[in-house]
């Protein structure tokens, strides 16, 4: 470290199992958000007394929500073009190299197509079970925001998603890629998420703020969505295409998440029961 730099250098890989299967820092960044997602949203299950149950087959929804959204995300989103023509590699963790495969693990995840995956996993259990939708993707966000933050570190650990160029004074060098300070764009983004963790879990508990159901989900979109249209101005784009836009990719999938964020606190006032 020198001069407000640091250099970061880290092996995404932890370890590989049986030679083959690579174990990265992002993966176990992934499985961490999610257990803490699932702990979090258990202690308030536990708290309003509702069966544990109930929480089993809502997880096993939005995990699969957030996996499929996330990857679909990421290939139409940012490589359409290149998954069209390679249809196996959306769902399988393989690549074509030559006239063979390789397994890499899946290289591509999404975070607007993830949350997209999670809402439309909970609508799916939520008809199924009767229970209104609002009230269940309240508490859900708390744990989402957590788990938001541990995929950036885990963006953080893979030396990948990383921010412009700084005035050379400070910054990161991603020492992996180039060895240019940059914006370590991936811990603003955790930083920001873990604040609006906070911020909703002061709306939960607060008895000064009437807290219909939506509200906090709608917070979500909107914080959320609107700290990740300010970071990425100083983010690098992601894929070639976004050079020639004037908002990259994850801006423009974001000014849709924060419209539809104001839209559930405004519908959620006027249906107090939506599948329930």
């Amino acid at each position: 470290m020198k001069d407000g730099i640091i250099n970061w250098n880290l092996d995404p890989e932890i370890f590989t199992l049986f030679n083959t299967f690579p174990i990265r820092y992002y993966s176990l960044s992934w499985a961490l958000g999610c257990a803490l997602c699932y702990l979090i949203v258990k202690q308030i299950y536990r708290k309003e007394n509702i069966p544990l149950e109930n929480l089993e087959q809502l997880t096993m929804h939005i995990i699969a929500g957030a996996f499929l959204g996330a990857r679909l995300g990421h290939c139409f989103f940012y490589e359409p073009q290149y998954y069209f023509q390679n249809p196996l590699e959306i769902l399988l963790p393989i690549r074509k190299v030559g006239e063979s495969f390789e397994f890499t693990g899946f290289q591509g995840l999404a975070s607007h197509g993830g949350l997209i995956g999670i809402v439309t996993a909970i609508l799916l259990y939520a008809r199924k079970s009767k229970t209104n939708v609002f009230w269940i993707m309240d508490r859900v966000a708390l744990g989402t925001s957590v788990t938001a933050a541990c995929i950036r570190i885990g963006n953080f650990m893979n030396s990948e998603v990383y921010g412009k160029p700084t005035n050379g004074n400070w910054g990161v060098i991603f020492e992996r890629d180039d060895l240019i300070p940059r914006h370590p764009t991936q811990l603003y983004e955790a930083a920001a998420y873990l604040l609006i963790f906070v911020t909703l879990l002061f709306i939960y508990k607060s008895k000064k703020i009437k807290r219909q159901n939506g509200l906090m989900v709608g917070a979500l979109f909107i914080l959320m969505f609107f700290a990740r249209f300010i970071i990425e101005f100083v983010k690098e784009n992601q894929v070639e295409f976004e050079d020639s836009l004037s908002l990259n990719m994850g801006q423009i999938l974001s000014i849709p998440l924060i419209i539809l964020g104001i839209a559930i606190i405004f519908f959620s006032k006027k249906s107090k029961n939506f599948y329930s």
